[in-house]
């Protein structure tokens, strides 16, 4: 069970994509993040922050499907 949750992590954290904040606006709760890779942008909101996150912040973050799109969720500093 050990071996396979320490998996699970690894694997998760190798699928984890990286950006770019290039907007968020601390008192309305929301931004959006430049992917890297595919120069797509994806809404985040403050539920979806793990840390504290500004403008021009490299990050890393999961995408889930969200009620209007593609959701940035779990964002991490790089």
């Amino acid at each position: 069970m050990i071996i396979m949750c320490t998996f699970i992590a690894i694997f998760q954290n190798n699928n984890m994509s990286k950006g770019k904040v290039k907007f968020f606006n601390e008192s309305k709760g929301f931004g959006f993040i430049k992917d890297a890779e595919s120069e797509k942008e994806y809404f985040v909101h403050s539920s979806g922050l793990k840390d504290s996150i500004n403008e021009d912040d490299e990050v890393t973050f999961d995408i889930e499907q969200g009620k209007k799109g593609l959701n940035a969720v779990n964002v991490k500093l790089a």
